[in-house]
């Protein structure tokens, strides 16, 4: 289980080998993949993730899983309560991203650190690849649902025809972000920011005409009840955050000595305040009424003229969670071994997406098999998140992109065999034990059922894979070599 030790300071880039990879990002099809970055090709600014993370985050199912909050029992500061403490995870999302500044390379390939060559393929796989394809199937499906009313809305009934053109229509307006890449991304995402926002605050103004500040449940939660109630609301608001493992991907073209604090501030605050305030907003509009189908409930309380604006943005906030999400499934594709460019991988991903979508929305109930593999994905997601988290800290941000690139036996993150033993045995016990504790519709562990439902997934996968891990790497490995001091004040965390 011995771990290799953090590498040394980053050198100066080195000549890349492949041709498809060595284009300059410009302002057309990004032509970079999970290649180092040259720092000639570095550019941009911090303040640039604050609109990267706001779009995705301004968002249709921030509603939804607010108005989810009140559903399970909860009372209104409860829920409010839960919201603000849930979102905190996403300061690990900003903490993970200062590494891509510091490596030149995406998440797909700084976690070889953590899991080796090898065993980082398998975790991307599930946690990076297969994760990120269901979630396009279950964003662009409620994407559609919307379009679907917003054509009924005109006067057209949408036939089975109607229905496939507009969820072709939505994927092809996602991939064609995707597919453009980062600069693309960056230049889009502050304007979708300040669009949905306008429109989700006049939502707001009509929802807190009707929200109720004094809400209890009819019967209300006490002891143990009260306890899972939380627990799960809580795994809940934080199944977002934790599904983005992958944010060096949007900060691997900033400056090697952009502050890693500005990379971390940033990232936190584009994602934490707006999914704060609309999940927030999900739960007051839960006080008045029934979320058990949002989309519905929402249009019975706005105006007529209103209506088409609001389902135009549940479409757009769709694509904007969207396009993240397969520009950065691309990537996965690419890492788990596929020797294609990244705008392919980026349309195969795409695809299949579709084909997901469409089965959902027209074939069968999809939808409710998938969600509930993702709620159990958290059971990985989570140990995964918190591996990364102890690694940037462990190391001090030190990754060498170059050798994190070498994929042949003698590279520095070869390990044993492909594979960083103490990454995977964190991942795989805490996994393990986070399973046994969880608590959803399709599956309940023994240890939550023990406990009357309550599912301490979260607390226990996270805190006993970032435990083990640090354990056995420091066993495992010696001590950080020091940086240099120039080094040391730019990327230390």
């Amino acid at each position: 289980m011995a771990a290799t030790p953090p590498a040394r300071d980053a050198e100066p880039p080195r000549p890349q080998n492949r041709k498809a990879d060595a284009t300059p990002h410009t302002g057309g099809v990004e032509a970079h993949g999970i290649d180092v970055i040259p720092d000639g090709e570095r550019h941009g600014s911090p303040r640039e993730l604050f609109g990267v993370w706001a779009a995705p985050n301004v968002s249709y199912l921030s509603l939804v899983v607010g108005g989810t909050l009140i559903l399970m029992g909860l009372s209104l500061w409860q829920a409010l309560g839960v919201v603000v403490v849930g979102n905190l995870f996403w300061a690990l999302v900003g903490l993970v991203a200062v590494s891509g500044a510091a490596s030149g390379t995406p998440s797909e390939v700084i976690m070889r650190a953590m899991f080796g060559v090898r065993g980082n393929r398998a975790n991307i796989a599930v946690t990076g690849w297969f994760a990120s394809v269901c979630y396009l199937a279950l964003n662009w499906a409620a994407g559609c649902l919307a379009a679907f009313a917003l054509v009924d809305e005109a006067g057209l009934r949408p036939s089975t025809l109607v229905k496939i053109v507009i969820i072709v229509a939505v994927a092809a307006a996602t991939l064609a972000i995707s597919v453009y890449g980062h600069a693309m991304i960056v230049r889009l995402y502050l304007p979708f920011t300040i669009v949905l926002t306008v429109v989700f605050l006049v939502l707001a103004g009509y929802v807190l005409q009707r929200a109720d500040w004094h809400y209890h449940p009819q019967q209300g939660l006490h002891g143990g009840a009260l306890l899972a109630a939380l627990a799960g609301g809580l795994a809940l608001v934080a199944s977002a955050p934790l599904s983005y493992n992958n944010s060096a991907d949007f900060a691997r073209y900033l400056p090697r000595d952009t502050r890693p604090t500005a990379i971390a501030g940033w990232t936190f605050l584009g994602a934490y305040l707006p999914s704060v305030l609309f999940t927030a907003l999900g739960v007051l509009a839960g006080t008045a009424l029934d979320m058990t189908d949002p989309q519905s409930a929402l249009e019975s309380i706005i105006p007529g003229w209103f209506k088409p604006a609001f389902l135009l943005a549940v479409v757009l906030s769709a694509v904007a969670n969207n396009a993240m999400t397969a520009y950065s499934s691309g990537l996965a594709l690419q890492a788990v071994g596929l020797r294609i460019r990244r705008s392919r991988s980026v349309a195969l991903d795409g695809t299949l997406g579709v084909a997901l979508t469409l089965y959902a929305l027209l074939v069968s109930d999809f939808l409710t098999t998938v969600n509930s593999v993702l709620q159990l994905m958290v059971a990985l997601m989570g140990p995964t998140m918190a591996i990364y988290a102890v690694d940037v800290l462990w190391r001090r941000n030190r990754y060498d992109g170059h050798q994190l690139s070498d994929e042949s036996r003698g590279g520095a993150f070869w390990y044993s065999g492909g594979v960083n033993w103490a990454g995977a045995t964190a991942l795989v016990v805490g996994a393990v034990a986070a399973a046994l504790c969880v608590d959803t519709e399709s599956f309940s562990g023994p240890i939550a059922r023990a406990l009357d439902g309550t599912d301490l997934s979260l607390p226990v996968g996270m805190g006993l894979s970032a435990a083990i891990y640090l354990l056995l790497t420091v066993r495992g490995g010696r001590a950080a070599a020091a940086p240099s001091p120039v080094a040391a004040e730019r990327q230390t965390v």
